[in-house]
């Protein structure tokens, strides 16, 4: 008589792996600090070696650096603002998005922006997002191919900034803004910006 067979296993392939060694990552660089981890504690909670971690990340930097980026990926897919609404409405739909991702990610999103102050490509990566989320910004303000005025520039990066220390302060005292109010500051000061910097606001609209 056979011996029924016993289930099935299957390798991870190399993109699977990865992104469970990401997902496992947020979760560990959000509950413990930078110096408590060592690459061999990873291989341990993941369930493998720390020859195969290795292979997948150089460093516990490199892997820590993955974590943020992907974090950031997601962030910018989940706010891509839909070219078929007017551009207030996009603008509306993109924050609601941002907050909707730091709700669900609001100790990662805490570490991605403090360790941007003490990681240099950390900080690159963080430079990066906002610069592409300014030119989106800027993108629905200004008419198609007019030049940027630069003080529109300096209104929306900095209101960028703006919006990041309202995002931890909102963490920090467990949202107790509601989200629906704390949209509409953001929306308002950004409105409030491009108008201090002399830039017309009727084309949001539609």
């Amino acid at each position: 008589m056979s011996t029924p067979p016993g289930p099935a296993y299957r390798r991870l392939d190399v993109d699977e792996r990865r992104a469970q060694l990401i997902a496992l990552g947020e979760r560990l660089f959000t509950t413990a600090t930078y110096s408590e981890l060592s690459m061999a504690r990873i291989a341990r909670e993941a369930g493998i070696s720390k020859a195969l971690l290795y292979h997948y990340f150089p460093s516990k930097q490199a892997y820590f650096e993955a974590t943020l980026q992907a974090a950031a990926e997601e962030l910018m897919a989940r706010t891509e603002p839909d070219a078929s609404l007017p551009p207030l409405q996009q603008l509306e739909r993109s924050v609601d998005a941002y907050l909707g991702w730091i709700e669900e990610h609001a100790e990662a999103y805490k570490k991605l922006i403090v360790t941007a102050g003490e990681v240099a490509e950390v900080r690159r990566m963080v430079e990066a997002v906002r610069a592409q989320t300014a030119a989106r910004i800027l993108a629905g303000v200004v008419p198609e191919g007019e030049p940027v005025p630069p003080a529109a520039r300096t209104a929306v990066h900095g209101w960028l900034w703006f919006m990041d220390g309202a995002c931890i302060d909102w963490i920090a005292n467990g949202a107790d803004v509601p989200r629906d109010a704390l949209r509409g500051l953001l929306l308002g000061t950004l409105a409030g910006a491009l108008m201090a910097s002399g830039l017309a606001l009727d084309r949001l609209a539609g």
